[in-house]
């Protein structure tokens, strides 16, 4: 028998109880024919579970050969104690990692981040790139959405910016433990109201080319990447190059190779690809081509499409959207141009005051279309360093403003032949511009100005030899020997020589002028005899180029006078500089200082030939010329003043010569430096005198000092140097002291005969001294009965 079917209300509760919800009690309007009842049924579903942990993002893949940084460990002890870094920080912070674009800020971060991201026990992990605030909202919107779905059902239907609200307040109240890594932020805009919040649970990495204070908050620990270190850049090298020719490369290519591309971690990583590549490069090839300055970088990196990853930009792309950032920042347009300025310049520092000279201005000004000031120019080199375009230091005042090379290789790329050589005058006008007419009290800031104009002119050659030789040139060599190097001022000059000749002529002024500058400094090593040379040689050719009457030529009689004067010939260097006089009075007038030089080396010369009274008496009347011309404090009144206490010591009153060198040396001092040469001779004359006051050990005890501070600026070769150790060994065997004077112009001898010849004024006079004390010696040692009883058995 069949079984009756189950009533209404049966049916309703077998139908409910199918479809897993109970519909008995429901209300709802009825419709149609009063048969059928259609009802508005309200139904909960269950939240889906949150599906721990949970991961958003991926980081980028670690590049082989991963370099164990300092970085690594600054980062990872900041996080460890709960601080936020900003790599460009925390208890309770972010860790901001900053630096250039290229040195390894995300790979830095990646490296950190994958190291949790298996971590199961780490539960929410998120990487974001973040390019805009949009992309920071968005992702965080993501991240909310699948921790927040249990805690708040509807979280998937918030606005992006109401979910990432919800999820910082969620990080800032959970036990659960989470890490965000922000990477590559753009601005510090983006951030604002989206930095994590600072939790004991949670870790914040933010990685980031920009400097501004606003990225690292309170708390923040600041991580600043650099470049390689030599010893990493060498082993990245050595691990990533093709075993092949790694086993064939010797090791100081892979050096070179760093520091070619300046230990940039990108360029490394690219360069190893381009290399690889290519089997039939090798490392020394490549280096060649790397320096080949009619190629770009781009001739010399993997394209776009021949990247390899994780890398998803050539070097020169990595800057451009900072430059192009860098330039719509206030002050609009002047970053540019300043960058491609401070792209020629020395990459390991450059002097501010280059960047403000009057060259500079008028070149940004003609740039921008309008006045552009030393504030304005302040503030541009600001941006360049708060998108790490560029590295302010105030540590370091004569280097203050430093880019890489690889930037600064960059940003020349993008000129035209036309605007290289435009934009080196105007460096060059604004290095010589910065440059004091003393700078030997500032030896730091010399050195920077000479690597300035080194920088310059090997990255802008020929230009600053058209349409003739700039200055700047010749104010470096100058410079140089000034500071003492006097071997290398000869070689600077004649390098010159052989530009100049072949980019103007063997008869242009400024060939003519190199000339005469490296038999200046020719003489200035103690090659007397060849400064002689060049100079006889140098005034055939002035003569006939220039005419006898020219300001330069006449110059050269004066100087090669002087050079026959130190050659032994006095009376001779008198009678061609008292002819020179004549000429001098007649075409420059008698108070040019060209011509009061000459008086005055005449005075030098008589004094020489044997009568320093007379030379004293002319000195006295000089110095009043020279104060009245020139002033009291001038570089060439101070040298009369040397000479007239000179001469008063050579004329019997070594009191007064004292006394004289004694106020000499202070304003040497004040006016030029500690270290100048001309300082360092005062010092040198002072003890002669004082020596010859009797106070012999005062004057050792001097000499000794003064040796060791020209050791170490002019190094143990200079002519000064060597001067200084003679007189040392006299006043020692004059303190009595015989056998250690025998001792050291013993050895002085030998060094003299290697730098300067057997033959020169300055080694026969220490072979004559050395024979003197020898001589001495042993009538020393032959009247002492106690060195008698004991050279006797």
């Amino acid at each position: 028998m069949a079984s009756a079917p189950p009533d209404e209300d049966d049916r309703s509760t077998a139908s409910a109880r199918a479809g897993g919800f109970d519909v008995r009690g429901n209300l709802g309007p009825q419709i149609g024919d009063h048969n059928t009842q259609h009802n508005t049924i309200a139904v909960t579903l269950p939240p889906a579970r949150v599906a721990w942990p949970v991961r958003v993002g991926v980081p980028p893949q670690v590049v082989h050969h991963f370099q164990d940084r300092a970085a690594r460990s600054q980062l990872a002890e900041a996080l460890s104690v709960g601080r936020a870094a900003v790599v460009v920080g925390a208890g309770s912070g972010a860790t901001v990692v900053s630096g250039l674009g290229g040195v390894g800020k995300s790979q830095l971060a990646a490296d950190y981040a994958w190291r949790w991201w298996r971590d199961r026990s780490l539960d929410v992990a998120v990487w974001v790139s973040a390019l805009s605030r949009d992309a920071v909202i968005s992702a965080y919107a993501e991240v909310a959405r699948q921790v927040l779905r249990e805690q708040d059902p509807g979280i998937a239907n918030r606005t992006p910016e109401e979910a990432a609200r919800s999820l910082r307040t969620w990080l800032a109240g959970t036990d659960r433990r989470w890490l965000i890594v922000l990477d590559d932020v753009q601005a510090p805009a983006d951030l604002r109201d989206l930095r994590p919040p600072h939790s004991p649970v949670g870790q914040v990495v933010i990685t980031t080319r920009r400097r501004d204070t606003a990225l690292a908050g309170s708390g923040d620990r600041l991580v600043e990447v650099g470049v390689f270190t030599e010893r990493e850049a060498f082993d990245y090298l050595d691990g990533a190059l093709p075993e092949d020719l790694r086993r064939d490369t010797d090791p100081e290519q892979l050096r070179g190779l760093a520091d070619d591309l300046g230990r940039l971690p990108l360029a490394l990583t690219q360069a190893v690809a381009f290399i690889a590549d290519k089997p039939l490069l090798t490392v020394e090839q490549y280096r060649e081509r790397l320096a080949d300055r009619r190629r770009s970088l781009a001739d010399v990196m993997p394209t776009q499409a021949e990247l390899p990853d994780p890398h998803e930009r050539t070097v020169a792309a990595t800057w451009s959207l900072s430059i192009d950032l860098a330039d719509r920042l206030p002050p609009t347009g002047a970053a540019r141009p300043l960058l491609a300025l401070a792209g020629l310049l020395d990459p390991n520092g450059t002097p501010p005051a280059v960047f403000t000279t009057t060259a500079v201005l008028a070149h940004l000004t003609a740039i921008v279309g309008r006045d552009v000031d030393r504030d304005a120019v302040t503030d541009a080199l600001a941006v360049l360093h708060r998108l790490s375009l560029a590295t302010l230091d105030t540590r370091r005042p004569a280097r203050t403003l430093a880019v890489h090379a690889m930037v600064q290789r960059v940003v020349r790329d993008t000129l035209t032949p036309a605007e290289l050589h435009d934009l080196a005058h105007v460096a060059a006008n604004a290095v010589l511009g910065a440059w004091p007419g003393i700078d030997t009290t500032d030896p730091d800031l010399a050195q920077a100005l000479r690597s300035a104009t080194e920088s310059l002119h090997a990255c802008t050659a020929p230009a600053l030899w058209r349409p003739e030789g700039h200055t700047l040139l010749f104010r470096a060599g100058v410079s140089l020997g000034g500071s003492g190097q006097v071997a290398a001022a000869v070689e600077h000059f004649r390098l010159l020589r052989e530009q100049a000749e072949d980019r103007l002529g063997p008869d242009h002024p400024d060939t003519l002028r190199a000339r005469w500058y490296l038999a200046y400094w020719r003489g200035e090593t103690g090659d007397t005899a060849g400064a002689v040379a060049e100079l006889e040689a140098l005034l055939i050719d002035q003569h006939r180029v220039l005419g006898p009457d020219d300001p330069d030529t006449l110059d050269t009689r004066n100087d090669l006078a002087s050079g026959r004067g130190e050659t032994g010939d006095a009376a001779g260097a008198v009678a061609e500089l008292e002819a020179l006089l004549v000429d001098q009075q007649r075409v420059l007038g008698a108070d040019h200082p060209d011509t009061l030089d000459t008086r005055a080396n005449i005075t030098r010369w008589k004094g020489e030939a044997g009568n320093p009274a007379k030379a004293a008496a002319e000195c006295e009347v000089l110095l009043v010329d020279f104060t009245l011309v020139l002033g009291h404090d001038h570089p060439a009144t101070l040298m009369v003043r040397h000479e007239l206490a000179r001469w008063k010591g050579e004329a019997g009153d070594p009191v007064s010569a004292v006394a004289d060198f004694e106020a000499l040396l202070g304003d040497y001092r004040n006016l030029l430096g500690a270290d100048h040469p001309h300082t360092f001779t005062t010092r040198h004359n002072l003890a002669h005198w004082r020596g010859e006051t009797g106070d012999t050990a005062t004057a050792a005890a001097e000499l000794q000092a003064l040796l060791a501070d020209q050791l170490r600026v002019l190094g143990p070769d200079h002519p000064h140097t060597l001067t200084t150790r003679h007189s040392l060994a006299h006043w020692r065997g004059q303190a009595g002291d015989t056998a250690t004077a025998t001792a050291e112009l013993h050895t002085l001898l030998t060094d003299q005969e290697r730098v300067l010849g057997p033959d020169h004024v300055q080694t026969t006079a220490t072979s004559r001294s050395l024979a003197h004390w020898r001589a001495r010696h042993r009538t020393t040692e032959a009247a002492s009965p106690v060195d008698h009883l004991l050279r006797d058995p």
